[in-house]
């Protein structure tokens, strides 16, 4: 039985841009529901028809493109996200993931190569590059690492590792979160199962290495 296709939403401000983008991604397989300049109008698009995946810049005028995924993600929780950008340094691709997204492009990738990438977050698996230029030797592998394991979690895991590497007992991150403290217990308990750490130095850690540290709870 054939798939059925893909359904997409393309956002970046440049015309000539999306208009390569539409058309890599217009063959067997893609529907692309429509092609947007900016976050506001992506939002929209997105209500009125929701696509299977996003492919969207991170730069754009007003509401960008990280900020743009937040909030499609908590209107559209199902929906899968491929960064697509010039940039090539490590911290846009973790603040890429803290916002939700699924995957991480470069701009001058080849089309099979984004039509690879938007097969695989469809499918529920995540694209992300080994190491960025600008990155240390021993920097690259840590922040890669860190933005796989960091999608494991949800958006309230991360919130409680932010409170639990904040030094805060589960009676105040509870608190801060308005939750009970059986629940923050087993956030914590999921979240040194999914990231195989046993410990809150450990956890501490691993939001350090993924720069959460900083995001109020």
């Amino acid at each position: 039985m054939t798939e059925p296709a893909i359904r997409l939403l393309i956002v970046d401000d440049h015309p000539l841009v999306r208009e390569g983008i539409r058309g890599a991604l217009s063959t067997a397989g893609f529907t692309v529901l429509a092609d947007v300049g900016n976050a506001e109008d992506a939002i929209a698009a997105a209500r009125r028809d929701p696509p299977d995946v996003v492919v969207m810049d991170i730069t754009l005028p007003g509401l960008n493109g990280i900020e743009a995924v937040e909030v499609l993600r908590r209107e559209h929780p199902a929906l899968r996200v491929l960064m697509l950008s010039v940039h090539d340094h490590p911290e846009y691709v973790l603040e890429s993931v803290r916002a939700g997204a699924h995957g991480y492009l470069r701009k001058d990738s080849l089309p099979e190569e984004l039509r690879a990438a938007v097969r695989t977050v469809q499918r529920g698996n995540t694209v992300f590059p080994a190491a960025r230029a600008g990155a240390t030797e021993t920097q690259a592998p840590i922040l890669a690492a860190a933005a796989e394991r960091l999608e494991l979690l949800t958006r309230r895991e991360r919130d409680v590792l932010v409170g639990i590497a904040s030094g805060k007992a589960n009676k105040e991150i509870a608190a801060d979160l308005a939750l009970s403290v059986r629940t923050v217990e087993g956030y914590r308990e999921s979240l040194m199962n999914k990231l195989a750490i046993k410990t809150t130095a450990g956890l501490t850690r691993f939001a350090m290495e993924s720069r959460l540290l900083g995001r109020a709870p």
